[in-house]
This record gives structure tokens, C-alpha cells and sequence, in this order.
């Protein structure tokens, strides 16, 4: 065993050395060796740690970084391509190795076209390759789309301070995989790759050398991640950056080509036709004005617009597979990536279902709750999301809870009238919200809301919190409820039909002589 290993290499300082041999000696070292002695050494050489530092560099004879590339230099292919058989040719391929569906496959070809356009187009979608479980073909995927990308580099282990000089260097094309294990906490991280979204933003800006000069790096790259149940573990700012491809383990009976056995060249190929795409298309794909589908969002069109610029240079056909793998994968029928939409369409279920003009807080998280395939049942470290939980999100959206009467008490909680704006402005079918004035509405039969004062019925039946009719209905009634002689706080509704409360007790015989 080496006793030396991980230390630096024996110096003898009883042998007075000259600066150029104590300058080859540390050039000697590895990178951390050298990093833990660097302060020492300049503090005898009499020399500041980024002189030193330049030293060393020169004494190595390192070559400069833009000649060090960590990826191979594609060369174009030699003839014309035709897009459309070149983007069938790498959808097939896709397919021949990975387990997925044919619009995915689409959408994984333009991606990866597009990482060949990345110096033409003006947004730079994130291609997120998820997956429910593992040996769903992840990180499969993820390393075939590296070996026809342009400019790939994988990034496991690697600092974000690297990752930010590293596209200011080469701009290549990041490639992250397991992000489920360590992005969730990396918030540096999480910043760079919004940032690197749109050209124009594409920056961050950091401090450099000792005397920390600011200096500002650019982020702009295509970048690819790979992971379990990344919704979980990506906030909903990167989310909505992306084109996401769900990916499933495969079946017995679904047969696919292992990497290792695909044909030499064939990625090489591939990788050097779409070399030679970019290279003939890049003016026309800079300024393409494409029609995107109206059923996607505005992001969703962002997102999409670099790949149907790629798709408009191979014609219709393709125009029109573009446009199914867009609805599939980012249309309006899709599952939001933003949890406060979510949340906002679950309280639209809510009031919709119920039919009611109110509810207190308690009883808003309390129907939340109760479908377990929804996040809010344990969406508190385990526990039903709290009061303050809902507050925070729903005053995005310029919705605070207020004081409401139901029954005889008054709760925090909020109107259905509140919500109106945020439903047409956020969701994509906002529905016709119970009205506070007098318009019948179904009462609910597990928890306290207002019904108005107009009943069509021949008899009562009645209990706290309900109103039925019997079932023999004769006559078109307008009864105003009186109010029981015990509780002085009780609300009813006026002839104008102003808000009420449940009907708690049975009507008297008396009050239908007088109407």
C-alpha cells in the first residue's frame, strides 16, 4: 500500500530550491494537492495565490480550455440531407431501443434537432425524461439522446460553478441524470436551469478570483434531465420549462434493441446528419414564425416553438406529427404541472360539486382530503395541508379568506365569488360559480352552506343542515323561512333574495296559510 497516497509529493526543505524548481515541483501535483499547499507556497515565494496560480498553468503547458473539449468534434455529413427522413430516422432509432410512445419518440427527435439550432433559436426548452419506478430506460434514453445531441456532456458529480463556466466555455448540452437524488435541495442548481431558459435571460452572476470581482456567466444551453417522480422533486418553474417524456417499464411481450448492440457509426451518423441539418436550415429555423396549436399555453408554446420551427423545414407531414406529440405531451388536457392550479381545480370541483356560495377553511381542506389520489391529504410532511398552507397559495392569486356566517356561527373562509377571476384567468373551463343571490341551489348534506328562500314543494321534511321535499310536488311555492325563536342569530333571506341560512327547523303549518 502507498503510505504517500493523497498526500502531496515529498519536498525537501533543507534544499533551497530556485522559483522556477519550486514552480515545476507544484506543477507536479493533482489539482487537490496542490489547492492545499497553493496559500502556503505563495506565502513563501513572496508572490499573491493567482500569480502563482498562473505560474503553475504555464509550467503544465496545459492547452487553453476552448482547445480541451470533453465531447468529440462532429463532422457534418458530406451531402444534403432530407429533414423529413432524417427526423423519421432518428424517431425510429429512438424507438428501436427505447420502450415509448410514437409522439414521444416525435418529440425526442425534434429535441434533440434542436440542440443542434441552439445558437438560432431564442428559447431553450428542458427535455425532463421521467419515470414512476426504476428500470423504466431513464437513464437509457438519456444516454442515447447525449450520443446524437450536439456538444453532450454528461454532469454527474459535477459543482454548479463548474457546470456555469462550462457553458460559458462550450455551450454544450447538459445532460443530468438522477436528479431525484439531489436537485430537490440544490436551489443553485435549480436557479441555473431556469435561468438558461431564454436567450435574453440567460445569465448568472458570480464572483471571481481572490479579490472577488463580479463577473457574469452564460447559462444558455439545452440542457436534458432524468429521474423518478421528478414532479415531485423539480419546482413548478421548471416544470413548465420543459417538454417531459413519461417513460414506463417494459413489458414481455415490447422488445427493444440493447445499447450495446447497436451497429457501429450509428449514432456517429446520425449525429453528423443532423450536423448537416443545422448547418443548411439554421437562417430558415431563425426565422420561422410557427403556427402553434391554440390548445396549448403560453408557456406550453414557448416551449414548443424552436421544435415546430425544426419541423416547418420537413414539411407538412411533420408539421402535423408536431402537433400531436404537443397536445399529447403539453396540452391543456394534461395534468398541471402548477400546484397552485392544481389546487385551484380542486376547489372548482369543490364548489361545483357542492354547489355551494361558501365555505369556512375547515371545511375546504376537510373535501380536499378526502380523495387520496390527490397531493393535499399528505401534502404537510404527511399530514392534511394546514390553514396557512392554503393561504399562501391561493393569495398568488389575490385570494385571502375572510369572515363568512354559516348557520348560526361565523368561521374564516372564503365565497365562491372570490374565486371567479382566478378560475377564467388560470384554468381552462372556469365554471358558472353559485351565485349569492336568489337562485336555487342543491344544499349539501355533509356540511353547513347557505341555500336561498325559494322551494317548489306540497310538504316538508326537514333536519338541521338539510332541506328535502316529499315526494308528491304540487305547486310552485315561495316560502320565506321564519326564523326559530330560540336562536337570535339567525340569517333567512329577504323578498329581494338576499343571502340565507339552512333551514334548521321544520316550517310551521301557519307559514303556508299566508302565502
Amino acid at each position: 500500500m502507498d503510505n504517500n497516497a493523497g498526500h502531496a509529493p515529498a519536498c525537501d526543505s533543507s534544499i533551497q530550491k530556485t522559483d522556477d524548481e519550486l514552480t515545476a515541483w507544484l506543477a507536479s501535483m493533482k489539482p487537490l494537492e496542490y489547492e492545499r499547499i497553493r496559500l502556503e507556497q505563495a506565502k513563501r515565494m513572496g508572490c499573491r495565490p493567482s500569480a502563482l496560480d498562473a505560474l503553475v498553468k504555464s509550467a503544465r503547458n496545459e492547452e487553453s480550455d476552448a482547445d480541451r473539449l470533453p465531447f468529440p468534434e462532429v463532422e457534418s455529413y458530406p451531402e444534403p440531407i432530407d429533414p423529413a427522413q432524417l427526423l423519421s430516422e432518428v424517431s425510429d432509432t429512438i424507438r428501436r431501443f427505447i420502450v415509448l410512445d410514437a409522439e414521444q419518440a416525435d418529440a425526442a427527435a425534434l429535441w434533440a434537432a434542436f440542440t443542434w439550432f441552439i445558437d438560432v433559436v431564442q428559447v431553450a426548452p428542458l427535455l425532463i425524461i421521467n419515470a414512476p419506478e426504476k428500470a423504466c430506460g431513464k437513464s437509457q434514453l438519456l444516454d442515447l439522446m447525449g450520443r446524437i445531441s450536439s456538444r453532450s456532456l454528461p454532469t454527474a458529480n459535477a459543482t454548479t460553478a463548474a457546470l456555469f463556466r462550462s457553458i460559458e466555455i462550450w455551450r454544450p448540452t447538459l445532460l443530468i441524470d438522477e436528479c431525484d437524488t439531489f436537485i430537490k435541495e440544490n436551489e443553485e442548481l435549480k436557479g441555473l436551469i431556469n435561468a438558461g431558459y431564454t436567450r435574453g435571460h440567460a445569465f448568472v452572476l458570480r464572483v471571481v478570483g481572490d479579490d472577488h470581482t463580479p463577473k457574469q456567466f452564460s447559462v444558455w444551453s439545452a440542457k436534458a434531465l432524468a429521474g423518478i417522480a421528478l414532479e415531485k422533486h423539480l419546482p413548478d418553474s421548471t416544470l413548465s420549462r420543459a417538454i417531459m417524456i413519461e417513460l414506463r417499464r417494459k413489458l414481455s411481450h415490447e422488445l427493444v434493441v440493447k445499447m450495446r448492440e447497436a451497429e457501429d457509426g450509428l449514432f456517429d451518423g446520425i449525429a453528423s446528419k443532423l450536423a448537416r441539418f443545422a448547418q443548411d436550415y439554421s437562417q430558415q429555423v431563425q426565422l420561422a414564425r410557427p403556427i402553434l396549436p391554440d390548445a396549448l399555453g403560453d408557456r406550453a408554446q414557448d416551449n414548443w416553438h424552436p421544435l415546430f420551427a425544426i419541423a416547418g423545414c420537413a414539411g407538412p407531414e411533420w408539421v402535423e406529427r408536431a402537433t400531436v406529440a404537443a397536445l399529447k405531451l403539453s396540452g391543456s388536457g394534461e395534468k398541471s404541472v402548477s400546484t397552485g392550479n392544481e389546487l385551484l381545480v380542486d376547489i372548482q370541483d369543490i364548489f361545483e360539486s357542492k354547489r355551494i356560495a361558501k365555505i369556512s377553511t375547515a371545511e375546504l381542506i376537510a373535501a380536499l382530503v378526502v380523495d387520496d389520489e390527490k397531493p393535499w391529504a399528505t401534502w404537510n410532511k404527511g399530514k392534511s395541508i394546514s390553514f396557512r398552507q392554503i393561504a399562501t397559495r391561493l393569495a398568488g392569486y389575490g385570494i385571502k379568506s375572510k369572515t363568512i356566517r354559516l348557520k348560526y356561527e361565523t368561521a374564516k373562509g372564503f365565497e365562491a365569488s372570490q374565486f371567479e377571476d382566478a378560475f377564467a384567468r388560470y384554468l381552462a373551463d372556469p365554471i358558472n360559480l353559485p351565485s349569492q343571490s336568489n337562485t336555487s341551489l342543491k344544499p349539501s348534506n355533509d356540511a353547513s352552506f347557505d341555500v336561498t328562500d325559494s322551494v317548489t314543494c306540497d310538504g316538508w321534511k326537514s333536519n338541521i343542515g338539510n332541506i328535502v321535499t316529499d315526494e308528491k310536488v304540487t305547486s310552485n311555492i315561495k316560502v320565506a323561512p321564519k326564523p326559530a325563536s330560540t336562536l337570535d342569530c339567525y340569517v333567512v333571506t329577504d323578498k329581494t333574495g338576499g343571502t340565507g341560512a339552512l333551514l334548521s327547523t321544520p316550517i310551521p303549518e301557519s307559514s303556508h296559510s299566508r302565502i
